[in-house]
Parts: structure tokens; C-alpha cells; sequence
């Protein structure tokens, strides 16, 4: 096998084990703006179901219909936090912020997980009373609620489905909604169950399943951000595909000293020492630009750093320094 044949074979092996689905949205790789006007027409949305469902609960008794509000109430601060953490991650570097304020996205999206942690925490917390106290509930009423604040929970996990697949600080406020939906779809049904068997333990247990439901997907989005945090290599990406499709190449002896992180979502960086033969200046920055393109474009690392050594380092290894 010819040397550029390994090393597309390195950088498509790479590929084969990074897809990025909504599930797990690309924390690398350039991605479209997010559109601040769709942001704005869903928290409306959520400060207008808060309200709703806030009333609805108190006239009904329903506590499915207060957690419900609850949950959009954060719903709506998550997206003040999103927008304000986008404007922020587009402002200007600075001799104090030479990478500029790109990680307030990130930031916000662990605000945003911890607010859902805890609003689940005291969900189970209300339900367990009425689990033990049951209370009386208008079936009908929270029926007529949870129906319209379904409706614009749908309308919002809809604005916010396309910028929740490429930045994690949008994907927090997407699950926001999305839980919500189901909460309130679960709403409907526990409320119809009231109206024809009385059954009043049903909205406790909904409240549970719900607080489940976003415990789960919060823990997610916090551990991922709190990755970022930590400077963690960015997930799915192949460090010895990496190391094999960058050695492939004649003129590199070895790479080492490797150190990959993530600065922002969508801006993956990579500093490393490069052990090469001897070579004119002019041949070293031609091979750095080389491999530069080849990262960025196999491998979608943004800003890259490389040393270039004759045999200058005692102790070699990937990592290791």
C-alpha cells in the first residue's frame, strides 16, 4: 500500500468510528449559526405555557400540570442562558481571553443540565407526598392544559431540532422541550384516566416517570459538557488513526507529544512534536501545511500546532512527555 493510500485508509477508519447523530450532537467539525430568532420565538413559548399550566395546576390540583410548568419555566431560562452564551461565544479575543469566551456555551450548558438535575430531585420529592397524601384532581381541566401546552412544546422541539444536532448548549435546551412534550403527552393520558376511573394516583407516577425521563438525558448533557470542561480529547475522535495517517507520510519519522482538546463546540485544537528528516524551512512549513489540511479535513481539527524536531526529545510516546 502506497504511503497516501495509509494514510486515507488511517483518516477513513477514523470516520467509519466518529458519526455524529442528533443523539449525540458534533462537538467537532464547522457547523451552521444558530438562528437566535427561532431561540426567541420558543422561550415566548415557554413563559406563555409556564403561566398556563401554573393557573391550570392550581384550579385542578394537578401536580403533573405544576412540574410541567416548572420544567418550562427552565425551559425559557435555558434559552435566555443559550442566547446570551452564543453572543458571548462570538465576541472578540482578548490579551485576558486569548481564546476569546467560546467555552460560555459549554458553561451554560452545565448550568442548564444542573437546573433539570435539580428540578427532577424535587419532583420525585412532591410525588412521593402524594403517592402517600392523594388528593383530589379535575380531570378535565388538566386534560385542556396539558393539551395546549403539548401543542407548543411541539411547536418548539420543531424551531430548535436542526441547531440541536450541531451545538450542545442548544441540544440542552432542545431536551428541555422535548421532555416536556412527553410530559405532557403523559399529562393528557393521566388526565383522561381521572375523568373516567378517578384513578388520582396516575399524576404522581407520571410525575416520576417524567422526573426519570429527564434525570437520564441531563446526566448525559452534563457529563459531555464537563468532558469539554476538563480537556478531554473529543469523542470519537481516533488518536492512533490520527498518529498512523499523520507517520504515513515519507517525510515524518514519528508524531508525539500528542495533546487534542476542545476550546468550543466545533473548535477542536491539536498541539504535538513531529519528529521529521533533515529539511530546509521552507520544506518543514510546506509539510506542516500539509498535514494541517490533511487534519482538518479527515479529522476536523480547526487549529493546529505542530513543533517540528530532529530527534530533539530523550523520552517518545503518544501522550507521554
Amino acid at each position: 500500500m502506497s504511503e497516501s493510500n495509509r494514510t486515507s485508509a488511517a483518516a477513513e477508519r477514523h470516520r467509519s468510528r466518529s458519526g455524529d447523530t442528533l443523539a449525540t450532537p458534533a462537538i467537532h467539525g464547522p457547523g451552521p449559526d444558530v438562528s437566535v430568532r427561532r431561540l426567541v420565538i420558543t422561550m415566548g413559548l415557554n413563559f406563555a405555557i409556564t403561566i398556563a399550566e401554573i393557573a391550570g395546576g392550581l384550579l385542578s390540583g394537578s401536580l403533573s400540570l405544576i412540574s410541567d410548568a416548572l420544567h418550562n419555566f427552565s425551559d425559557g431560562i435555558a434559552i435566555i442562558i443559550t442566547y446570551l452564551a452564543i453572543r458571548l461565544k462570538r465576541s472578540e479575543k482578548s490579551l485576558r481571553h486569548t481564546f476569546g469566551l467560546k467555552r460560555t456555551e459549554i458553561l451554560a450548558a452545565v448550568i442548564n443540565a444542573a437546573v433539570l438535575l435539580t428540578i427532577s430531585l424535587y419532583l420525585f420529592h412532591e410525588a412521593a407526598r402524594r403517592l402517600l397524601h392523594p388528593a383530589p384532581i379535575q380531570g378535565g381541566l388538566m386534560v385542556g392544559v396539558a393539551l395546549v401546552g403539548l401543542a407548543a412544546n411541539v411547536a418548539g422541539t420543531v424551531l430548535l431540532r436542526r441547531d440541536a444536532a450541531h451545538s450542545l448548549n442548544v441540544r440542552s435546551a432542545y431536551l428541555h422541550l422535548l421532555s416536556d412534550a412527553a410530559s405532557s403527552v403523559g399529562v393528557v393520558l393521566g388526565g383522561l384516566a381521572v375523568v373516567v376511573w378517578r384513578a388520582f394516583w396516575v399524576d404522581p407516577v407520571l410525575t416520576i416517570l417524567i422526573g426519570l425521563y429527564v434525570l437520564r438525558e441531563s446526566i448525559g448533557i452534563l457529563t459531555q459538557a464537563i468532558h469539554v470542561l476538563m480537556e478531554g480529547a473529543p469523542p470519537g475522535m481516533d488518536l492512533q488513526a490520527l498518529r498512523d495517517a499523520v507517520e504515513a507520510l515519507p517525510e515524518v519519522d514519528d508524531l508525539h507529544h500528542l495533546h487534542v482538546w476542545t476550546v468550543g463546540e466545533n473548535d477542536i485544537h491539536l498541539e504535538a512534536h513531529l519528529n521529521v528528516r533533515n529539511m530546509s524551512i521552507s520544506e518543514g512549513d510546506a509539510l506542516r501545511g500539509a498535514i494541517e489540511a490533511m487534519l482538518r479535513t479527515s479529522f476536523s481539527i480547526s487549529h493546529t500546532t505542530i513543533q517540528l524536531e530532529c530527534g530533539r526529545c530523550e523520552e517518545v510516546g503518544l501522550i507521554k512527555r
